[in-house]
């Protein structure tokens, strides 16, 4: 018999998408009260079933509606979103979604996320332009070259740097846009794709899971839990530094295994299809370093660090980034001579190669649409809150944690959970006895731990990139997941009782 193959990533968030359908005719719909400043008239708007009301902006005002968060954390734009407001769950009619809003949440998903789509597509026929000039083959010989018998630094530099992108400014989405150039880079070092995968993805989620800056995790969730974000930094800190360090020495301790005895691999049976799909030109005549080839190169790199400054100082989103890997197509058009029927043609080609990465965040947000479209999202969160409240403090910040872990599932977004949660689940820690910060920092390490393997998270879209499954990925990655795990455990412990 033809030996059994794991489904696709298409497949799996297919499957997944069934469930959380089928989960909509089972769990009971519910909605927590919303509360949205409303900037250009300058008010709060109460939305409830009864009817919207109108407060004054005001600390008043927050105190009547039991939010305990300060009011100018909303006039200042720190909370951007309606919040939750805590005591007021209210069940609603079921709205189960059926055969039809299954077979529309692809589709409905890919329009929501269409400026994520559309800047991994942008992104693919940049890359395709860079890659058609030979830059890349020039710079990966020269790369490979000057890294040679110091291969873990490599490793290191790329894990240390993308877990400060992540714990800054949310480095994620945008890290897509890395596996093209770094992928080649790791294969003519000796490593795995998976080596590649680890040190982008890990370091990623790692940083992300310890945001100390980050805007779209620890500051809007301390924000809406009505804390200084600055209150358990140093505590967020230490799980950076120590949490990196534990996920370098599980990547180096495999890469190294892997670059003495290639055989040791998971992916060793995809390793000629792989090396084909990276190192396309590793046969052919050798790319010059030529002035152009530098400039080409000057310019890719530019472009990345014009995206991260503009993320980070100008709060750009999705429309500018993409815009900057546009111009810079074309700039490096211009610089390679490129003729302009042959630019048109690895431009598409090029977006082509990332469609089916395009394709899968769609299908991911999708999952979402259900969710929200299901009127479920709430209830999960009502029950969890119900179930953590009146534990004692080293129980309740663990379980608080696993139970954010698991809400993440289906609430991937940091902000979208911070500014749903913050508001009901906060207000606990005070029933326990403790500060609210542990409650951030257990939503923070619970969507972060999950997010190593979430199927409706990023991790499907990064495995596609370099062509490994699902199965191959949680079996490199679920030992580093369990250290994690107890050690957080340990950490949020030690911390509620210190």
């Amino acid at each position: 018999m033809k030996k059994l193959q794991f489904p696709t990533a298409h497949t799996v968030l297919l499957i997944i998408a069934a469930l959380v359908a089928l989960s909509t005719w089972l769990i009971p719909a519910g909605a927590y009260d919303r509360l949205e400043y409303d900037k250009a008239n300058e008010k709060f708007i109460h939305h409830a079933p009864s009817g919207d009301k109108e407060y004054p902006v005001e600390q008043a005002s927050l105190e009547k509606m039991g939010v305990k968060i300060p009011v100018e954390k909303f006039t200042s734009g720190d909370i951007w979103k309606p919040v939750g407001i805590p005591g007021t769950y209210h069940k609603l009619e079921p709205k189960p979604q059926g055969f039809w809003a299954f077979v529309q949440s692809p589709l409905q998903g890919i329009m929501k996320a269409i400026d994520v789509i559309l800047f991994v597509l942008i992104i693919g026929g940049f890359i395709g332009i860079v890659n058609f000039t030979g830059a890349f083959d020039a710079g990966v010989g020269w790369l490979a070259q000057r890294l040679k018998g110091r291969e873990t630094v490599l490793i290191m530099l790329i894990t240390i740097l993308i877990s400060i992108g992540g714990t800054t400014f949310g480095l994620a989405e945008e890290t897509i846009a890395f596996y093209p150039i770094l992928v080649p880079v790791f294969l003519a070092a000796g490593y795995d794709a998976m080596v590649a995968l680890a040190a982008i993805y890990v370091g990623t989620c790692i940083g992300t899971m310890c945001s100390t800056v980050n805007p779209f995790s620890a500051i809007i969730a301390s924000d809406s839990a009505g804390i200084n974000w600055t209150t358990g930094i140093y505590g967020r800190f230490f799980m950076l530094v120590t949490g990196t360090t534990i996920c370098l020495w599980y990547i180096i301790r495999y890469a190294e295994k892997v670059r003495k005895n290639p055989e040791a691999s998971l992916i060793y049976s995809q390793k000629a299809e792989i090396e084909e799909m990276f190192l396309h030109n590793k046969e052919d005549k050798k790319h010059a370093f030529t002035l152009s080839i530098k400039l080409v190169l000057l310019v890719f790199v530019l472009c990345f660090v014009v995206m991260i400054y503009g993320v980070s100082r100008l709060e750009w989103w999705f429309m500018e980034m993409t815009t900057v890997f546009f111009v810079g197509a074309i700039i490096v058009g211009l610089i390679a001579r490129v003729k302009e029927k042959v630019f048109v043609a690895e431009f598409v080609k090029g977006a082509n190669d990332l469609l089916s990465v395009a394709l899968i965040i769609g299908l991911a947000r999708g999952v979402t649409v259900l969710m929200e479209d299901g009127l479920i999202s709430d209830t999960l969160l009502y029950y969890s809150s119900n179930a953590v409240d009146g534990m004692p403090k080293g129980i309740f910040v663990n379980v608080m944690m696993f139970l954010y872990a698991g809400l993440s599932f289906f609430i991937p977004s940091s902000s979208g959970m911070a500014v749903l949660s913050m508001p009901v689940m906060a207000p606990l820690a005070d029933v326990v006895d403790i500060g609210r910060e542990h409650v951030v920092n257990a939503y923070q390490y619970g969507m972060g731990l999950m997010a190593f393997i979430t199927p409706t998270g990023l991790i499907l879209a990064s495995l596609a990139m370099v062509n490994v499954t699902l199965d191959k990925w949680l079996r490199f990655i679920m030992p580093l997941l369990v250290i994690l795990t107890l050690f957080t455990m340990v950490v949020l412990t030690v911390q509620v009782y210190w």
